[in-house]
């Protein structure tokens, strides 16, 4: 697994419970599983697929998960995994299959689809070891991806956000950086509301257009092209470009740290929505609160994928978790910026003591006398 990993430095009073490593030396799978909390319950949290995944990765995001499933008030802790692999790999039914094995008796952590795994890959390690979310229909589950789960709360989440930036969103302009399951449905959910794409990105490429991108025919472009990058209108623009053009609402939705102290200063957006996990760095969070831009916290704005896992694993429908997902970002989104104005503090502060609350809430009371 590579990057190094000092455990102390991490620990602290809410974990990690666990960090698992995993080999299979038939299927050569590598990977890892961060159980950070079960306070609240047994954890819940993705799976990553990619060659350079690392430990440290795994569990930023574990911990992300434990306070994103705290906030949303679900009774599951957080969890996370990563399996060391190209997600295009031609082994990835064997290497998926390998993973499900290797964690059968890690019965408090609940695998769910994430940057390079998808239904398809819950259900392998459903039909392995019958324990996952984000399952295809005909397993009985809620396709999170498939009906654009994720993409739906950061809506809900803009709706709310808006009011605390002087925002109106009919008529605002955004950028989407990580144009697939997650920001794909964004933007169509946002293009409902009233709001324009003038930009957008996957891993190949980045597009630029101030007059406007449709999100249905960039999707086609991108899905008939295997690109953004074959949109023939506007201009191409670099990743780091994509990060920094006019533009009144910015959704990170890829890969961890991708505004960080380089680029902070050069965003130009009024409102940042979180899409990906821990897309700023800490440094780039104060910048932008310093500079006045309101950046919603990872595990308030992009929670709507992991409430629709927590419905279907509790036998809820598709109906179901898209009201529980409005309502629970919706009330948490203006709980935390409420908490942030009147305190005058960062908004992931805000969220984090609201999230860390509920977990040492939950923790006291399962704790023995």
């Amino acid at each position: 697994m590579a990057g190094a990993f000092e455990f102390e430095s991490y620990c602290d009073d809410l974990g990690p419970a666990k960090i698992v490593h995993l080999y299979d030396p038939a299927s050569g799978m590598r990977g890892v599983v961060v159980v950070d909390n079960t306070a609240c319950g047994p954890s819940i949290g993705g799976i990553r697929m990619a060659p350079d995944v690392t430990v440290d990765e795994i569990f930023r995001l574990a911990r992300a998960m434990t306070c994103k499933n705290a906030a949303a008030g679900l009774p599951h802790g957080g969890g996370k995994a990563g399996i060391l692999a190209h997600p295009n790999s031609p082994d990835k039914p064997a290497l998926v299959r390998a993973f499900a094995r290797a964690i059968r008796s890690l019965t408090e952590y609940i695998p769910g689809p994430d940057m390079g795994t998808d239904e398809s890959c819950m259900a392998w390690i459903h039909s392995e070891i019958g324990r996952a979310v984000g399952l295809p229909r005909v397993f009985g589950g809620i396709p999170l991806d498939e009906i654009g789960a994720t993409g739906f709360g950061l809506a809900q989440c803009a709706e709310v956000a808006v009011r605390f930036c002087s925002l109106e969103l009919a008529g605002a302009t955004f950028a989407i950086e990580g144009f697939g399951n997650v920001g794909r449905h964004a933007a169509m959910f946002l293009e409902q509301r009233g709001a324009r794409m003038v930009a957008a990105s996957d891993s190949r490429g980045a597009v630029h257009d101030p007059r406007g991108i449709a999100a249905l025919e960039l999707a086609e472009v991108r899905r008939e092209s295997g690109s953004v990058a074959g949109y023939d209108k506007g201009a191409r623009i670099s990743h780091a470009a994509l990060l920094t053009v006019p533009c009144d609402i910015l959704i990170p939705a890829a890969r961890p740290d991708s505004i960080n102290s380089g680029n902070a200063e050069a965003i130009q957006a009024r409102l940042i929505l979180q899409g990906a996990n821990i897309p700023a760095t800490r440094e780039a969070e104060s910048v932008l609160h310093r500079r006045g831009i309101l950046s919603v916290p990872d595990f308030i704005a992009n929670s709507g994928g992991v409430i629709c896992a927590a419905v279907e694993y509790h036998g809820g429908t598709q109906s179901m978790a898209f009201n529980q997902i409005a309502e629970k970002i919706r009330e948490n989104t203006e709980a935390v910026l409420i908490r942030s104005r009147d305190e005058q503090i960062e908004p992931r502060r805000a969220a984090l003591e609201l999230a860390h609350e509920r977990v040492r809430t939950a923790m006291a009371l399962r704790s023995r006398c």
